[in-house]
């Protein structure tokens, strides 16, 4: 059986489960992981993390690297003589490198790896961050010198060849959802208008959340018992609270922290709507399709989103959900009041958006998706 190293510089922070799915959903591929942090071993169960030992060399030969070879840091620092000799003795047949940025740290390894790698942009990863002079360049060199390049989404795609990526090596590479984790949930209209909405994302700007809830304390007007859950952790939580108090609504929101898959599946049985807004920062950081998204619409909840990223590619616009502009309050408070007042059709979005779900993103299938771009990978090793 072909062995793959998985490479991921923090194994895991919470916001990963998509990354655990993966490495972990693998039938015809070993794998192991190799990373510099171990996190959250808890949540992330797995048995073959390596933590590669870093030997610094002595100062003569360190400064001898440096300044006489012009070696680059992951070189004269000892990681890529670390790195080499795990891959080596583990016998990995390929590596596969996950996040942009850290294929760009990589790229002096991977010149001079003889064996295949692949690298995956999940989003954030293609920015092309002008506060490090050079970056540009060594991620347009990466996307040049790596054999298959996989993406989670289309838009994604489009971002990479715009940076020079070659169209034939360029491969979608959606991540799946264990529909047996969030399986559809049998809901009733609320009589009372005590509407349930939710988000689940981390609390950035990238999500839309002041825009989510300013569209929410508008729909409280309309309907007085209705409720919002934003579940996740991040470094705008206070500034929302915050805001919540400023618009009236803190008694109808409430903030329930990050919250494990049976947490998140159980939440979205409770609601009714899930909400997404996402939007592009100014430095660029992009959605690809966001995965708490796709597991409320496994179990029947329609999605309120923006044109945005991935997201047009998960959500059809009129059928599974309504998509407005990034930040048009306006027009997510619109498609709240549409989506809860029109007869029959919040029901009719949950059913089609648990159908599509089942139909173009279920885990076991995008798995074997991702095993034949590793086969294909190692198809490109020199014999």
């Amino acid at each position: 059986m072909p062995r793959v190293a998985s490479y991921c510089t923090t194994f895991l922070k919470l916001e990963m489960r998509h990354i655990y799915r993966q490495v972990t959903g693998l039938q015809r591929w070993e794998t192991f992981v190799v990373c510099r942090e171990r996190l959250e071993a808890e949540q992330f169960p797995f048995g073959d993390v390596v933590v590669p030992p870093v030997v610094r060399s002595n100062f003569l030969r360190r400064a001898w690297l440096k300044y006489v070879r012009r070696e680059p840091p992951i070189v004269y620092r000892g990681e890529y003589g670390a790195l080499a000799g795990v891959l080596e003795a583990r016998q990995a047949d390929l590596l596969h490198v996950y996040f942009g940025h850290t294929g760009v740290h990589l790229l002096p390894f991977l010149r001079r790896w003889p064996k295949p790698a692949v690298v995956s942009f999940h989003g954030m990863d293609v920015q092309t961050r002008a506060d490090r002079p050079g970056y540009e360049t060594k991620l347009r060199a990466l996307l040049a010198e790596i054999p298959l390049v996989l993406v989670r989404s289309e838009s994604l795609r489009d971002r990479v060849l715009a940076l020079g990526a070659d169209p034939s090596k360029v491969r979608i590479n959606r991540t799946g959802i264990p529909l047996d984790a969030f399986p559809t949930a049998a809901r009733v209209r609320p009589a009372d208008g005590a509407w349930h909405l939710v988000q689940a994302c981390r609390l950035i700007e990238k999500k839309g959340l002041t825009v989510s809830l300013r569209a929410f304390a508008r729909l409280v007007s309309v309907y007085p018992a209705a409720r919002f859950t934003i579940a996740g952790e991040g470094p705008l939580r206070e500034s929302l609270e915050r805001l919540a108090g400023e618009l009236g609504v803190s008694n109808h929101v409430d903030f329930a922290g990050f919250m494990d898959q049976a947490g998140l599946r159980d939440l979205y049985h409770r609601a009714h709507v899930f909400v997404h807004p996402s939007q592009l920062t100014a430095d660029q950081n992009q959605e690809g399709i966001p995965n708490s998204m796709l597991e409320a619409m496994a179990t029947g909840l329609p999605v309120l989103a923006t044109l945005h990223g991935g997201i047009p590619e998960a959500v059809r616009h009129g059928a599974t959900g309504w998509l407005v502009p990034e930040r048009d309050e306006d027009g997510l408070f619109d498609s709240m009041k549409r989506l809860t007042g029109e007869p029959g059709v919040w029901e009719a979005m949950g059913r089609a958006a648990a159908a599509d779900v089942r139909e173009q993103f279920e885990h076991s299938a995008q798995i074997a998706r991702l095993e034949g771009f590793y086969d294909e990978a190692l198809s490109t090793r020199p014999q």
